[in-house]
């Protein structure tokens, strides 16, 4: 903490700095060209483009006209910045880091050093309600790590890193379910929804294996039999499809939206 004040001290000093730097250079301000000499230049234009003037004629009434305006110009006038204003400019600076120094020490922890990352996960495990899916996926993986044998934390693993948007992870610990228990028809469901998950959509060959491998295992692994027929409609397979997703349909409620989506999407 000492060096992130120490840092803020530096970082409004220099701004400070760099203000007053800038203040201390006077500034010049030019007039503003003449609207009379635009338009009479915009008139010479005009007269030239339709050829009711020659071009000699044309360059000479242009200098002319440049001539008078520069003839009756003012003269530059220089801005100057008195030291009040630099003053003022310096006082607004303060204000500002103050009103943060203060915001800060109204919601915020002054001293309170940041917690090292194990101590937040024992703190988090003191509230899983209220856990982002990253936070509990953290909590999951401490468990897995000091029960490696316990396939309910691994499957709670699996599941955390999944729903926080890590499915590589969520598929290695469902294959460390699967060493174990390779029985397990849900696991290998799992493990292909996160292979899809991780190659962006599609239902790769390895995905395909892990769904056929689940539903293989239990025919009731709906989601198993929804990936399988994607990847069956992919490849053009009508018959395939239907003998995916009939059995699906008919599971199903009839108010359903996704019944009537698959419905519409049966291969007739």
């Amino acid at each position: 903490m000492t060096a992130f004040w120490i840092l803020t001290a530096l970082a409004a000093a220099l701004a400070g700095y760099s203000v007053l730097f800038g203040a201390r250079r006077p500034a010049v301000v030019g007039p503003a060209p003449a609207e009379r000499a635009e338009r009479e230049l915009e008139e010479l234009e005009r007269l030239r483009d339709r050829g009711l003037i020659e071009p000699e004629a044309y360059q000479a009434a242009r200098a002319e006209a440049a001539r008078r305006a520069l003839a009756d110009a003012p003269e530059p006038s220089e801005l100057r910045i008195r030291p009040k204003d630099r003053m003022i400019v310096l006082g607004g600076l303060g204000v500002a880091v103050a009103g943060a120094l203060g915001l800060y020490v109204a919601v915020g922890f002054p001293g309170y050093g940041d917690q090292p990352y194990a101590r937040r996960v024992d703190d988090w495990s003191t509230r899983l309600e209220t856990l982002e899916p990253a936070q509990l996926a953290a909590v999951a993986d401490r468990v897995a790590r000091r029960n490696p044998e316990d396939m309910t934390a691994q499957r709670m693993l699996g599941a955390a890193r999944f729903e926080a948007g890590d499915p590589i992870g969520a598929a290695q610990a469902f294959r460390r379910i699967l060493e174990r228990q390779p029985d397990d028809a849900q696991s290998w469901a799992r493990l292909g929804e996160s292979l899809v998950r991780a190659n962006q959509g599609a239902v790769g060959g390895d995905a395909e294996a892990a769904f056929f491998e689940a539903l293989k295992r239990d025919p009731g692994q709906l989601g198993a039999r929804y990936f399988l027929g994607e990847a069956a409609l992919t490849r053009g397979d009508a018959a395939a499809v239907r003998g995916y997703w009939l059995p699906l349909i008919a599971a199903l409620e009839p108010n359903d939206p996704r019944r009537t989506d698959l419905e519409r999407r049966l291969p007739r």
